[in-house]
């Protein structure tokens, strides 16, 4: 071991070595000074060493692992790390600068060469570099080095936190793809993915990639591509889980996709609804778990869709969907299917926080049991609850076969699905048995697990060390005994979360970029308006700007930019971009109308009304162009004709609110006060919350001296908007008059 220590640099020729630390005008003790200390000593205060985790297994090709520690004493600011043998003889003892410290990449080599098998103790020690003959602190644990290699690379995504800006943003998300040797991170392989990039799989052999891709902002779409070199994902690659489902046009997100081992099938979990909201916690920033949905297989041979007989009950929800090596059966998560409380059910696949109140506030939980079923060539069958992964009063989902097709690993938690904190990884025969629990589990969040070709090694994403993901691996044998996990602290940034790691079975570089080519200008403006419809305007606004990039002449791209600029009150650009579409579209009857509300709003009333009867002329039936120019009369106190108009949009368009309103206001200024007031109480059992109809419903009712029923009116628009000027003058005005 001298000889060791001699070739790493710890044992000078004559005498000790010291170190001076920067900022000190004495000299401290060298690494060996303080080991003999630390050895002559009895009792020291205890640190934890948190990493290396003890007993951990290192795969050979790991590069040098970070070693971090806590619990530190007071006043304690200088550290030594020492790697030993079982007979207490260092390999590596060295002065650190702190917790989060790497080995250096020529001792990790001595040390996987020593230790392959047996076992080496980490220990750490802390002083204070004032008074260094006391040492404060002191921690150890053990690790070995694994003689099974990895074998593969990983592919993995990498998210920005909170999940929100992400899901606002989905440029930022990144793929990487590497080995777990790199001592730095893998290469970025896919980025600046416009559009919401999601789950991914790869058959067993490596040849196909599949991904979840909102292609043209529809949710079903996915992608399935070769695996080469560099992989071009474009529209001919692509397919919709929504096509299936053309005829019910029950909405479809197509949630949880996995590509069959032989590359021919993809099942996924289609006509679902999910929870998938914000929370205000930056670690664990979403809630998510399906409420709804059935299995579904689509037939890339064929091309054609079909439900899985015996996964297909809409009276539950059957998702997660996992592939045994064969392809012989599928493993998923079930539950019964459920309605939110909350919910006006108009068909909407992702659900809203106020929607979502019964989880995210009052406490409801919602667990899934995991089921196996045959495929059967397609045929499906009975679906039966696996043996130690099904009632048990817990959550079980995530599934994922041992290459060997012996074993299954998965998730546990006390409630929903994926990335919950107390998420635990299980193991049990892959038809069922006892459960047991993996020693490679950290103390917060297991999840996103995927089995090495080799089925040597386990790969899954924690937050054992931080708020960001990270990766995990740990080594499993054939009886399905594993070691304490090590975290792959290079293979992702301090910032982001690494999630849906996935070994494949290539050789490391076999993919090198994948290239985006299904993205234009109409993809980009239906991201935009997907968003909008979300009410994420300044979202929305960059999608629609990035597709005039690409094509300045679209026109939906041009009307809906225009509309969002409006809203925040941009009206000058709103008008160019309004008046752009009219150049390209003259006759579009929709952009005279919208520039006519741009123009009125700016106070160019009278180019607004000729925007307006511009439209009507083209549509004669067009009721929004109609009712601006009702407006304008309105504003101009040319209330007869004010009124033709609102009856002419009413004529179109009975249930407008805006309409009936204006003819309310037109028929008062015209001293027609009772018959106002019947059409204005019409409006307001039309829509019982609309402030501008109790106003003046109570302004007209106050005139015809109801004024007891003018103060309902009132009080009920203060409950809506306390503070409401109009309506604290009509109380007043009632209350003057009493």
């Amino acid at each position: 071991m001298r000889s060791a220590l001699r070739r790493l640099g710890l044992v000078a020729a004559a005498g000790l070595v010291f170190v001076v630390f920067h900022g000190c005008s004495h000299k401290e003790p060298s690494a060996e000074e303080l080991w003999l200390e630390y050895q002559s000593v009895g009792s020291i205060p205890k640190l934890e060493v948190a990493h290396p985790i003890d007993g951990a297994l290192f795969p050979p090709e790991v590069p040098a692992p970070a070693v971090i520690w806590s619990g530190v004493p007071a006043g304690c600011d200088s550290w030594v790390v020492a790697v030993t043998s079982n007979d207490g003889v260092p390999v590596f003892l060295k002065l650190v600068p702190g917790s989060g410290y790497h080995l250096p990449a020529d001792a990790w080599d001595e040390i996987k060469q020593n230790f392959v098998r047996g076992q080496a103790k980490l220990v750490v020690l802390g002083f204070k570099r004032d008074n260094p003959d006391v040492i404060l602190a002191a921690g150890e644990t053990s690790f070995m080095i694994s003689a099974d290699p990895v074998g593969a690379p990983l592919f993995y995504r990498e998210v920005n936190l909170p999940f929100i800006e992400a899901v606002k943003d989905p440029s930022r998300i990144q793929w990487r793809f590497g080995t777990v040797d790199s001592e730095k991170k893998p290469p970025v392989v896919l980025d600046k993915l416009p559009v919401c990039g999601n789950c991914h799989s790869f058959s067993c052999d490596g040849e196909v990639m599949g991904m979840d891709v909102d292609y043209a902002s529809d949710k079903g779409s996915y992608v399935v591509a070769g695996v080469e070199k560099e992989i071009e994902l474009n529209k001919d690659k692509i397919f919709s889980w929504a096509e299936s489902n053309a005829k019910s046009k029950e909405k479809t997100f197509g949630l949880l996709s996995q590509v069959s081992p032989d590359g021919r099938f993809v099942v996924s979990t289609v006509r679902d609804r999910s929870v998938f909201v914000p929370k205000d916690d930056l670690t664990f920033s979403q809630l998510f778990f399906p409420l709804k949905g059935v299995l579904e297989i689509y037939d890339r041979e064929k091309k054609t869709f079909f439900d899985l007989p015996g996964a297909d009950d809409p009276r539950y929800v059957q998702s997660n969907p996992a592939w045994s090596p064969d392809g012989k059966y599928i493993v998923f998560a079930r539950s019964e299917a459920y309605k939110l409380k909350t919910l006006d059910d108009q068909g909407q696949i992702v659900l809203t926080k106020d929607e979502c109140v019964e989880f995210l506030v009052e406490g409801r939980k919602f667990k899934f049991d995991l089921y196996r079923i045959p495929f059967n060539n397609g045929r499906g069958g009975k679906a039966e609850p696996l043996e130690g992964a099904s009632g048990n009063g817990l959550s079980n989902y995530f599934a994922k076969y041992s290459p060997d097709g012996k074993w299954i690993v998965f998730c546990q938690a006390d409630s929903f699905m994926l990335l919950q904190p107390d998420s635990q990884l299980y193991i049990i025969p892959s038809e069922g048995g006892k459960a047991r629990k993996l020693n490679c589990n950290t103390g917060r969040m297991n999840s996103w697990h995927t089995w090495s070709p080799n089925g040597k090694w386990l790969v899954f994403s924690s937050k054992e060390f931080s708020a960001y993901t990270q990766l995990m691996i740990a080594h499993i044998d054939e009886g399905g005994n594993d070691s304490p996990a090590v975290l792959l602290d290079r293979m992702t940034g301090a910032d982001r979360a690494a999630n849906i790691p996935e070994f494949v079975n290539v050789e490391s570089g076999a993919i090198t970029r994948i290239v985006e080519h299904f993205i234009d200008d109409n993809s980009l403006y239906r991201a935009g308006y997907e968003f909008n419809r979300g009410n994420e305007p300044a979202s929305a606004e960059a999608m629609f700007r990035k597709a005039l990039e690409v094509n300045p002449e679209n026109v939906e791209a041009h009307l809906s930019l225009a509309y969002v600029l409006g809203n925040r009150e941009a009206y000058e650009e709103a008008a160019f971009h309004l008046k752009e579409v009219i150049r390209i579209e003259p006759r579009l009857a929709k952009a005279h109308s919208n520039l006519g509300y741009v123009l009125m709003w700016k106070g160019d009333l009278n180019e607004a009304f000729g925007s307006f009867f511009r439209a009507v002329q083209l549509n004669p039936r067009m009721a929004e162009a109609h009712l601006g120019m009702g407006v304008l009369r309105l504003e101009q106190g040319d209330f007869a004709l004010a009124e033709k108009r609102f009856r002419t949009v009413l004529g179109l368009d009975p249930e407008n609110i805006s309409a009936g309103v204006g003819l309310a206001k037109a028929l008062r200024y015209q001293d027609k006060t009772q018959e106002a007031l019947e059409v204005i109480i019409n409006v307001v059992r039309k829509d019982p919350v609309h402030i501008e109809a109790l106003l003046e419903t109570g302004e007209m009712l106050t005139e015809l001296g109801r004024n007891s029923d003018a103060l309902l009116h009132f009080n009920k628009v203060l409950s809506l908007d306390p503070g409401n000027i109009r309506a604290l003058q009509g109380i007043g005005k009632i209350r003057q008059s009493s």
